[in-house]
């Protein structure tokens, strides 16, 4: 299973990611956001927004289900 594979289904499963999350196992993810990137280039919907901690920022991805809006 790639990287994006297995980041689409943790996705799929109602979970949001974070780079640092997706840095660890099983992800082993160094750039999330061209994973994104591609999974999007394959028509999903995935809502992106910064959260800003402790004087850092970061993303947050969540995929939005067909019919349902965020």
């Amino acid at each position: 299973m790639t990287q994006g594979e297995r980041i689409l289904q943790y996705l799929q499963w109602g979970h949001a990611i974070t780079p640092l999350e997706a840095a660890r196992p099983p992800f082993n993810c160094m750039r999330l956001a061209a994973r994104i990137n591609d999974l999007r280039n394959k028509g999903h919907t995935i809502h992106s927004e910064t959260v800003n901690n402790n004087g850092k920022s970061y993303a947050r991805y969540t995929l939005i289900k067909p019919g349902k809006l965020f």
